[in-house]
């Protein structure tokens, strides 16, 4: 599957329920072989498993909008272990799972798949024309 964005993220774009440039946002290294994604229906860091989310990052730092392209400092998942990592999910962070707005669903960064051994874990985001993700 390509990067790609969840329906009711998107949904929150248009209607300003996130706002890349001032709201917290996070990443979570996601294991694909616990968490069968729907971008029709997933809404919430809650409908992710626990089991799935392997390591959450800080606030992604440097974000940028030009041109309707979402960017950011690459990230850096600290002293990671746990199962094989397929995925990243991308997400508003209220501080609560079941509020916490998705956003979009990546397979394709610089670093994955990757399998943690209790070291950091840096993903380098796409230079190229889309980023992170192209609205």
């Amino acid at each position: 599957m390509a990067n790609q964005l969840y329906d009711f993220g998107r949904e929150a774009f248009l209607t300003g329920q996130v706002d890349w440039s001032t709201n917290t946002i996070r990443a979570v290294l996601v294991d694909t072989s616990a968490y069968t994604v729907n971008l029709a229906t997933n809404k919430w860091l809650s409908d992710v498993p626990a089991a799935a989310r392997i390591a959450p990052s800080s606030p992604l730092a440097s974000k940028t909008t030009t041109a309707g392209v979402a960017g950011a400092a690459n990230v850096t998942f600290s002293g990671v272990s746990g199962p094989s990592c397929e995925a990243i999910v991308i997400y508003k962070d209220s501080g609560v799972e079941s509020t916490s707005r998705l956003i979009c669903y990546l397979t394709s960064a610089v670093g994955l798949p990757v399998t943690p051994n209790g070291g950091d874990i840096t993903v380098q985001w796409d230079t190229g024309s889309n980023k992170i993700l192209k609205l």
